[in-house]
């Protein structure tokens, strides 16, 4: 019973802890899956508060797995992780059966689950947990009482200010598929022999005032009395999808201009926002005038947003801007703005407004260059 309490105690750790730390890497990732979750479930109105979740649960979850692994405040780990439990297994198994969301984002970008294989997790952790339980008073206390709560509170003020910092300057670990190094079409290419989606398909006729769904193989094709009334195609099983799959950039006026920025010879400075309207001014200003320095140096720049037309039209700075799906620029970079910097379709760097180089990195990168 020992080394199953050993084992229960070491493998709940390392899970709270490891799912805390990936949320905390990726702290907008994890706003926007409480956001689809909210859109999913119909509470649109708790969106303003995706962020604050997200911070919220990754550090739970990581003091929750801490305090379990080292020992200090263990009861109070073990709540911490019952109470987490009790909140997500029955939101898992609901997930699981309706599938509005197709990945969890319990381990965030860095391992991508099913619902399924989730609440699978999850039941497994919550045996281990029953085993720590019925063993809880087996754990002795390492410090003094004020000396734990001590270190508990340095370590969750340390991983709150860790997530602040990811937020602000880009994940320290990128787990996304558009990282630096990456030369973005390679990434785009489906290989020869791969499995392609799979759907079933259902033909709807109607006879004599009553309707019935046929499949491929048995539909009244030569039957005139059966009128067609419509068809349904159901995902019944997803083939290979490549990593980056929907990097489309088109002009305001409708142009594809996706090759023509991949295939581009030389340095290309995206700026990416999601939302100009959610932008702070200051830092949309100095993007914008790191871009027209770009321009007048001989760097190609480009600005990716999924807003209006009529928004980004009243700007009207002489800037390129473009069309991108907001998804895709989410995905691009986790920061709004955001920067790319592309050189011969390779992505060679990345930035957010906090930390995007100035204009004497860009002097010196085109002198080096040369």
């Amino acid at each position: 019973m020992k080394i199953l309490r050993t084992v229960s105690r070491i493998t709940i750790g390392l899970v709270f802890i490891f799912s805390g730390i990936v949320k905390a890497i990726d702290p907008l990732g994890s706003a926007y899956k409480f956001h689809d979750y909210f859109q999913a479930f119909h509470l649109g109105f708790l969106n303003t508060l995706s962020l604050t979740l997200a911070i919220f649960l990754s550090t739970a979850e990581f003091i929750a797995g801490f305090s379990i692994l080292t020992g200090l405040r263990y009861k109070t780990g073990i709540w911490g992780v019952t109470i987490l439990l009790a909140i997500f297994t029955p939101i898992t198994f609901i997930l699981a059966l309706t599938n509005p969301v197709s990945d969890c984002g319990c381990f965030g970008d860095a391992i991508h689950l099913t619902n399924w294989q989730t609440f699978g997790k999850n039941i497994v952790l919550v045996f281990l947990l029953i085993v720590l339980y019925t063993g809880r008073n087996q754990i002795k206390r390492l410090f003094a009482k004020t000396t734990e709560w001590v270190i508990i509170f340095t370590a969750i003020v340390l991983f709150i200010i860790f997530s602040f910092a990811n937020l602000m300057y880009l994940p320290v670990i990128d787990f996304l598929p558009y990282k630096t190094g990456v030369k973005i079409s390679d990434k785009m290419i489906v290989p020869d022999g791969v499995p392609v989606d799979e759907y079933r398909t259902t033909f709807i006729y109607e006879k004599n005032g009553i309707k019935k769904d046929f499949n491929i193989n048995d539909y009244p094709s030569n039957d005139s009395t059966w009128k067609f009334v419509d068809q349904k195609s159901i995902l019944i099983k997803r083939g290979y999808k490549p990593p980056i799959h929907d990097f489309i950039i088109t002009s305001l006026s409708g142009e594809d201009l996706t090759q023509q920025i991949l295939s581009r010879q030389g340095y290309t400075f995206l700026m990416i926002s999601k939302k100009l309207a959610e932008s702070g001014h200051k830092a949309l200003s100095d993007g914008f005038k790191l871009g027209n320095y770009c321009i007048a140096s001989g760097i190609s720049f480009y600005v990716l947003t999924s807003s209006g037309t009529e928004e980004v039209k009243s700007y009207g700075n002489g800037l390129t801007f473009c069309s991108a799906d907001e998804t895709t620029l989410k995905t691009m970079v986790r920061a709004n703005p955001g920067y790319i910097l592309i050189k011969n379709g390779i992505i060679i760097g990345k930035w957010s407004w906090a930390n995007v180089p100035g204009k004497e990195w860009f002097s010196k990168l085109l002198i080096v260059d040369k």
